[in-house]
């Protein structure tokens, strides 16, 4: 079964899906949503601790999750979880660290992909000549967050 959270951050309003003992999903929405008639605690757990990390309080995440992709996408998700709060890699760099040193537009591909908005910190990717890049349509969105770190780092 499928629950469902949602909570206003200072970028819109959050969406959380999970099932009862992890997070599978994290995203923006525009509009709020209604929350599950049960919300599990992983949910919660997620919720609270991004509500943290907005407020420059949280650097790391301790709720369980799960996301489903290729080999590749996910060693591109773990390798981009390795990038230091407050710091960037680029997509080189990246492409790198999950084992293919030439694949630098398909680490672009994986990123659009990712599932699990903030935790797996995509906007720290930019690229090699340190231009911010692309992020899910929204730059402004990126630029913010690299800010926020590096303020709280």
């Amino acid at each position: 079964m499928k629950y469902r959270c949602c909570f206003k951050s200072p970028f819109g309003f959050v969406k959380i899906e999970g099932d009862f003992d992890k997070v599978t999903s994290i995203k923006l929405t525009e509009l709020p949503e209604s929350d599950s008639d049960t919300v599990p605690d992983e949910l919660n757990k997620c919720r609270i601790q991004l509500e943290e990390y907005f407020d420059g309080k949280r650097k790391s995440f301790s709720f369980k999750f799960s996301i489903d992709g290729t080999d590749f996408q996910k060693r591109v998700w773990t390798a981009i979880m390795n990038v230091p709060y407050g710091k960037t890699a680029s997509y080189k760099e990246v492409a790198i660290l999950a084992g293919k040193p030439e694949a630098s537009r398909a680490v672009g591909t994986a990123t659009k992909s990712n599932k699990l908005w903030i935790l797996v910190p995509c906007h720290r990717v930019i690229n090699s000549n340190g231009f911010i890049g692309g992020y899910g349509g929204n730059e402004q969105i990126k630029k913010a967050l690299i800010k926020l770190e590096k303020r709280n780092s």
